[in-house]
């Protein structure tokens, strides 16, 4: 059994309504609550929720500070290739995109490094296309191990792998896997991911109950907002976290929320166009309601998102930032080469000029993830 069994049960038409149908003393039921179920976080995500969004978040700002303390966790994704075999149509690296293809030698993976030891960073997220012959276990078994021997804790967010696969990064130093389903919708699903192994729905769809059964430390998941009604998505998204808590109790989760942004390859005519629009104020609304739920999941906001919005949602549910982002191999090195983003960051400042805006505000910046040394 897996989460695509209990998934087969749900239907997506009966979950939209019954979240448009939510009432506002269904919201206010659920802001009574101590512990929230499912059904309560979706009057928290309703229409019906917005005008009690002030009250939402500060029941999230505590709940946080309740778990979490003031500390802010800062990680930094490195890129270590933008090949890629897939035809996505939201994405700057899919393979249809004429661009110019990279992936890091060793030596140039040192150079990275020693940029971002520079930015005091010792959580790193490696990123890849997804193209399993030229960026797949075999480039990983030769990288994990140069990386691991400067960086603490390793994160991947690569092309969706076999169990095993799994089990044997984490004894080269993998410790979280970050897996987006991008949407939870089948058909949608097909109409965005047109050639290439990421066709494969329900292969993607079991990747954090193979990483969990390898025994992955933090799996991270979400759905990548814009490519339908984001209220449905996000409920799919908490019902998988809640399967996967049940199910694999042991290990950590984090959500991230990414919206769409533009990416090399679309143009004006041609760019990807959301089916489903969320605003700032709507954003806010659904951290809070993810931290009422679970206050223990961990909540990650990217650079996609304003300096602005960061600086302001920070304080309300979120546990985790990126910052000084580089989303093309050999960012930090030679950040002069944009030409090979997979997707326009927002928030463009430095990790120190983050830092300090961390400290500003309260908070504690935590460049290091602390698990590793509570387990030994």
């Amino acid at each position: 059994m897996t989460f695509y069994h209990y998934f087969r049960e749900l239907d997506w038409d009966d979950i939209r309504l019954s979240v448009y149908s939510k009432t506002a003393q269904d919201v206010e039921r659920a802001l009574t609550k101590t512990k929230r179920n499912l059904d309560d976080f979706k009057a928290l995500i309703s229409p019906a929720a917005e005008p009690y969004l002030e009250q939402m978040a500060q029941l999230s700002y505590a709940a946080t500070r309740k778990r979490f303390g003031n500390t802010m966790s800062l990680y930094i994704p490195l890129y270590l290739s933008n090949l890629c075999s897939n035809a996505c149509t939201y994405c700057g690296f899919s393979m249809e995109n004429r661009i110019k293809r990279r992936t890091l030698s060793m030596d140039e993976i040192e150079r990275e490094m020693a940029a971002i030891k520079q930015m005091k960073f010792d959580n790193l997220l490696l990123v890849t296309g997804e193209h399993e012959t030229k960026v797949g276990m075999n480039y990983f078994r030769q990288v994990l191990p140069l990386i691991k021997q400067q960086f603490s804790y390793l994160s991947m967010e690569v092309q969706p792998l076999k169990q095993d696969d799994y089990q044997e990064l984490k004894q080269l130093g993998l410790d979280a896997v970050m897996v987006y389903q991008e949407t939870y919708h089948p058909s949608t699903y097909a109409q965005h991911h047109l050639r290439g192994n990421k066709t494969d729905f329900r292969f993607r769809l079991e990747t954090p109950d193979r990483l969990a059964r390898a025994g992955i430390d933090k799996i991270g998941i979400g759905a990548l907002i814009g490519l339908d009604d984001w209220r449905t998505e996000c409920f799919y998204v908490a019902a998988h976290l809640d399967y996967l808590e049940r199910t694999y109790w042991q290990t950590r989760y984090s959500i991230s929320f990414p919206r769409l942004r533009p990416c090399e390859g679309t143009t004006k005519d041609n760019i990807v166009q959301p089916k489903s629009v969320m605003t700032d104020k709507q954003l806010v609304q659904l951290i809070c309601a993810y931290r009422l739920l679970n206050p223990e999941v961990e909540l990650s906001l990217s650079t996609r998102e304003s300096s602005l919005f960061r600086d302001h949602v920070l304080p309300l549910g979120i546990t985790t930032l990126s910052a000084a982002s580089k989303t093309q191999p050999g960012g930090y090195a030679n950040p002069d080469d944009v030409a090979l983003e997979q997707f326009e960051i927002s928030d463009e400042r430095s990790a120190a000029a983050v830092e300090a805006m961390i400290r500003h505000k309260g908070f504690d910046p935590v460049w290091r993830d602390w698990h590793r040394a509570y387990s030994g």
